[in-house]
C-alpha cells in the first residue's frame, strides 16, 4: 500500500508536509547552519526522528503482542552531520530506556525487534547507528 505525503514549499526554506490519509501536517525548516531559520525540524532531523520513533513503535507492538504495556519508554537519538561535502548524516546513536528489569524474559526479543525496525534497515549502511538499551525496571 502506498501512502502519499504532499509537500508545499512555502518559501524561505520552509515546507509544509501533509499526510494524505489523515490530513495531519507539520512544517520543516532548514537549520541555521544551512541558511535556514531552524524554527522546526529539518529534513535530516526527520530521518533521525523516524529512526527513533520506528524503534519505539515496533518495540511497543511486540510488547503489546506479548501482553504488556511499555508506556513510559524513552528513546533519544543524536544526529551528527558531516563536516565535509556533500552534507550528509554520518551518525545516529540511539538510546532506548525500557521500563522493564534487566532480567526480563523478553529482553533479547525486544532488542532484536528494535534493531529490525524498517527505518533501521532503510537508513544507508554507511551511517553509524549504535543502539544502547537501558533497562530501568
Amino acid at each position: 500500500m502506498a501512502i502519499t505525503i504532499r509537500i508545499d514549499y512555502q518559501g524561505e526554506l520552509r515546507c509544509e508536509a501533509t499526510h494524505g490519509p489523515s490530513g495531519n501536517h507539520f512544517h520543516t525548516d532548514a537549520p541555521v547552519d544551512n541558511n535556514g531559520k531552524g524554527q522546526s525540524f529539518s529534513p535530516t532531523d526527520l530521518v533521525a526522528t523516524a529512526l527513533a520513533t520506528c524503534m519505539a513503535t515496533v518495540i511497543g507492538i511486540k510488547a503489546r503482542q506479548k501482553g504488556y504495556d511499555l508506556a513510559g519508554m524513552k528513546v533519544s537519538v543524536e544526529k551528527h552531520m558531516s563536516a565535509d561535502s556533500p552534507r550528509r548524516i554520518t551518525r545516529l546513536p540511539v538510546t532506548i530506556e525500557i521500563p522493564l528489569p534487566p532480567d526480563h524474559p523478553d529482553r533479547r526479543l525486544l532488542e532484536a525487534t528494535a534493531l529490525g525496525c524498517p527505518v533501521h534497515h532503510s537508513v544507508h549502511p554507511e551511517i553509524d547507528k549504535p543502539v544502547t538499551f537501558v533497562w530501568n525496571g
